[in-house]
């Protein structure tokens, strides 16, 4: 039996229930309405009743928001390999980040230099990390990120320091300029508003500040309190997320105060949580160093597992705004790209604009034959 035709049976009921759930909460709301609007009982209805409705119906909701998620997401979609741009002698990649036009920015362990890749993964430019001046030498970046201006940030594990590259100064290549002295640094980010996030991993803090145009640093606060912090990367609401290497993630608001952790909220059990980020959609994405795995946590519904098998030893992490997830897979020594996001041939049906008709057979809802809005 051919794909389309075993899936066509339980499509059809899919769309069926959707849709039966929909005309007949759609009856009973213009029914019951006008009867509550106008009267000033409840007729017969219970209190006991109005409980057990209220239960179910947070119970469907919450079952038809994983059905949602269930068709949005794909799992273990590895559709390309990116091979570490420093070469197989230095150890693994760790740090990774993708900005909106799709360029990614690699670090790997022990090797001094920040990659910058195209999303097909060829190498567009490579900046060696080298101090100017009297203090000349190398350092090696652990994460990487990039500022509202354009500019590459680093964490510097073994000197205690972040680094922002300056294309513009006298020197043609642009030169590494020292912005502040961390203990010891191990993911960075930008946060919704241009602050330079930093996770410092043995005091159990994340750092935030403002970068002027001089390279001061401003408006410094820190977040204490954190067991292990990692990976950090901005959330949609002017916060940020923190993975804990301890087994939680943590979320803060932009006042940095702790929002939720993801191991309460959701019940799940996390081993060794390393590279996080949030997708366009909010959702956080987690990389799991223990369990080799990622999961995405929606802001509504249970976590779904995006990559169950595959990967050796994920860390660093990221996802753009085209559905690609991005891990750095130290253990392979190599990026491994997976499509997770799955875009539908059609436009999704807007709130309240007319249903799709489930008794559509799967030829006419693939667009084989011309469809009818019911």
């Amino acid at each position: 039996m051919d794909y389309p035709l075993k899936a066509s049976q339980p499509k059809e009921k899919l769309l069926k229930t959707i849709y039966t759930l929909q005309l007949k909460s759609i009856a009973t709301l213009q029914a019951a309405s006008p009867l509550l609007s106008s009267q000033c009982g409840m007729g017969m209805v219970t209190q006991h009743q109005v409980h057990q409705l209220a239960d179910k119906a947070k119970s469907l909701c919450g079952d038809l928001d994983n059905i949602k998620n269930l068709l949005h997401y794909c799992q273990d979609n590895l559709v390309q390999q990116i091979p570490n741009p420093s070469g197989s002698h230095y150890g693994g990649v760790s740090g990774i980040h993708c900005s909106p036009d799709g360029s990614i920015y690699v670090t790997a362990e022990s090797a001094p230099w920040v990659h910058v890749l195209s999303s097909t993964g060829r190498t567009l430019r490579s900046l060696p990390c080298q101090r100017t001046g009297k203090e000349r030498g190398t350092f090696l970046p652990e994460d990487v990120t990039v500022t509202r201006t354009g500019m590459v940030a680093i964490a510097d594990m073994t000197n205690g320091a972040i680094w922002v590259f300056n294309p513009h100064t006298s020197l043609s290549k642009g030169e590494w300029i020292k912005i502040r002295n961390v203990d010891s640094p191990r993911g960075i980010g930008v946060d919704s508003m241009g602050k330079i996030l930093v996770a410092d991993y043995i005091q159990g803090q994340v750092h935030s500040f403002a970068l002027d145009h001089a390279f001061k640093t401003l408006n410094i606060h820190s977040v204490p309190n954190l067991q292990g912090p990692r990976y950090v990367s901005p959330a949609p609401n002017g916060g940020f997320v923190v993975s804990e290497e301890c087994g939680d993630v943590k979320v803060f608001t932009s006042s940095r105060k702790l929002l939720c952790s993801l191991s309460s909220k959701y019940g799940h059990r996390f081993g060794n949580p390393a590279g996080v980020c949030v997708n366009v959609d909010g959702s956080i994405l987690v990389a799991d160093e223990q369990c080799r795995t990622v999961h995405l946590f929606p802001e509504h519904g249970a976590p779904v597992c995006l990559v169950s098998t595959g990967l050796r030893r994920p860390t660093g992490m990221a996802c753009s705004s085209f559905g690609h997830l991005f891990v750095a897979d130290t253990g392979e020594n190599c990026v491994k790209v997976f499509k997770y996001c799955v875009r539908p041939p059609y436009s999704l049906v807007k709130p309240g604009a007319p249903c799709r008709d489930p008794n559509l057979t799967p030829r006419q809802e693939a667009g084989l034959v011309p469809q009818q809005l019911c």
